[in-house]
């Protein structure tokens, strides 16, 4: 019965009593009332949805009018096998592509080289050529479904094929949507998937921004990501901290290119992480939104308000799944798609439950889809705008992670931005210690995970897991090697020229890069004119 008995937390003594912080250091108290916002201004903090400083939301009348963009992350082996999956997910209610690349696609290798076998198709799918992407495309209605690419270095050459592939479909450029990751300081931070030096990457970066807001005006031309920042092990305050550092510096670049903030700031997008704490992860999102408005309008004197408004991507967090017991991981999904949608995201990939052990399964993949639609139909949470605001623990968190983010900001900026401080080893080092404390935590057992240092049990028989099939690898590796006994040498030769006259002068790189993939060049091959051209980054030299 409430209020008697062992269910009565008002008598509860001992560890459950004692002190609580999130995961970024902040103290939660056990009660929140008016005091804890002494002097907060509603109209200053909240303003109304869809107005500056955008933290109840970058939209009026948000979910109300439009729910997210249900995107489940999809590539492994070859692009048929791929075209696939993303028809099964568009038949499933799937609203959005995300396309992931496999390791030697990132890496600016082709599959028949030598450092790419063993991993052709295995994390994604295999992209060499336009021949590929062809393949890849096939029968997708580009004009109306965005796609999401996740590819950093070689970010420039996949958007060069998608909108090559476009136009052969009769489709004009102007009217594609979607967005390239094509965040290379991240990588330099926390993934690792770097080709490039730092400052050559920028180049490419602006020319992708100068190119696209010429020829592909819709398309989101970086998602300014901290989901692999938090995988790495930062805290949420990190997370927001280090990725706003990366975007002032991305916007910076692009102004001393001589581009005007208002004619790219509007196709800039973030990808973001939701982790565990379903209250942190909410207010993450509403203050990270606040500051990049006072960014963009202060910092950079945007005028228009596009500009300003943080739209973003977000992922529930793949390090929090488990192998033991991975069906828990469907719940700890849930809470993480929840606190997304609580937070505005504009657009939202759930995790399968078995991602702890390879690549979905398409059960798995179905499921954390049906956990989208769950949320945005069945929960109520999209019925009114922000449903947080004015929550006296709300907004007092939203404070407090915001003012810990400005706190790093400060930081970043007296060592001369975030390129600088990724030289310097700054961000790596706050990530890695983060990442230790909370290691040791859960070793310690002061951290609590299910299935693993509490209520665990012996090992289930194992399920099913995603199978790689190494025949994929072959038949990539004969299709690469077709298409260049295929095509016209002397014209392949020719436009590579162009590309490396190009690296070394001034000119817009994606212009000859894209007469060579269309010529048939692969992907390797422009990457290598550009690593003989720029060099490759070695970490501490």
């Amino acid at each position: 019965m409430a209020g008697s008995g062992a269910d009565d937390d008002s008598s509860v003594t001992g560890p459950r009593a004692e002190g609580r912080w999130t995961g970024s250091g902040i103290e939660v108290r056990p009660v929140y009332g008016p005091d804890d916002l002494g002097g907060w201004n509603a109209a200053e903090k909240l303003g109304q949805p869809g107005a500056a400083p955008y933290t109840r939301g970058i939209y009026p009348t948000m979910y109300r009018g439009r729910l997210w963009t249900m995107r489940q992350y999809a590539g492994f082996g070859t692009a048929e096998v791929t075209n696939e999956r993303f028809k099964f997910l568009l038949e499933a209610g799937q609203t959005g592509l995300s396309c992931a690349f496999d390791l030697p696609t990132q890496m600016g290798l082709d599959s028949d080289h030598p450092r790419a076998d063993g991993e052709v198709g295995k994390v994604g799918v295999a992209i060499d050529s336009l021949a590929d992407m062809r393949l890849l495309l096939a029968g997708l209605p580009l004009d109306k479904v965005t796609t999401s690419m996740t590819i950093n270095a070689t970010a420039a050459i996949l958007l060069l094929l998608y909108e090559l592939v476009a136009e052969e479909n009769g489709i004009d450029p102007r009217l594609l949507g979607g967005t390239i990751q094509n965040d290379i300081l991240k990588e330099y931070v926390a993934r690792g998937t770097y080709v490039y030096p730092p400052r050559p990457s920028m180049r490419l970066i602006t020319d992708t921004f100068a190119y696209c807001a010429e020829r592909l005006p819709s398309w989101n031309t970086i998602s300014i990501s901290g989901y692999h920042i938090r995988e790495a092990g930062s805290t949420a305050v990190q997370e927001i901290a280090f990725t706003m550092a990366n975007g002032i510096a991305y916007v910076e670049a692009a102004k001393v290119a001589g581009l005007d903030v208002d004619a790219f700031a509007p196709r800039l997008s973030f990808f973001w992480n939701a982790h565990n704490n379903l209250f942190e992860e909410a207010v993450k999102f509403r203050a990270a939104r606040r500051m990049w408005a006072k960014i963009m309008t202060e910092r950079f004197g945007a005028t228009d308000e596009r500009s300003k408004l943080m739209r973003f991507h977000t992922q529930t967090g793949g390090s929090t799944l488990t192998a033991q017991q991975p069906e828990i991981n469907i719940v700890r999904v849930t809470i993480q798609a929840l606190s997304a949608v609580l937070g505005g995201t504009q657009s939202l990939h759930t995790n399968g439950y078995d991602e702890a052990l390879g690549l979905p399964t398409e059960k798995a993949a179905k499921i954390a889809l049906r956990t989208q639609q769950v949320v945005g139909y069945e929960s109520g949470v999209t019925d009114t705008v922000d449903p947080l605001a004015g929550s006296y623990f709300v907004e007092k968190l939203t404070d407090e992670v915001e003012r810990a983010a400005w706190d790093y900001l400060d930081r970043i900026d007296e060592m001369g931005g975030a390129v600088a401080a990724i030289e310097a080893g700054f961000m790596q080092g706050e990530i890695e210690q983060a990442a230790y404390a909370y290691a040791k935590a859960v070793d310690d057992g002061e951290k609590i995970v299910v299935g693993v240092n509490r209520f665990v049990e012996e090992a289930d028989e194992a399920g099913e897991v995603f199978p790689i099939d190494p025949a994929l690898q072959r038949a990539q590796v004969e299709r690469t090697r077709g298409v260049r006994s295929r095509r016209d040498q002397s014209e392949v030769d020719a436009a590579l020229a162009d590309v490396q006259r190009a690296a070394r002068g001034t000119e817009n790189l994606l212009v000859p890069m894209r007469r060579a993939l269309k010529a048939m060049a692969t992907l390797g091959e422009v990457s290598d004119v550009l690593r003989q051209e720029f060099g490759v980054y070695q970490p501490g030299r």
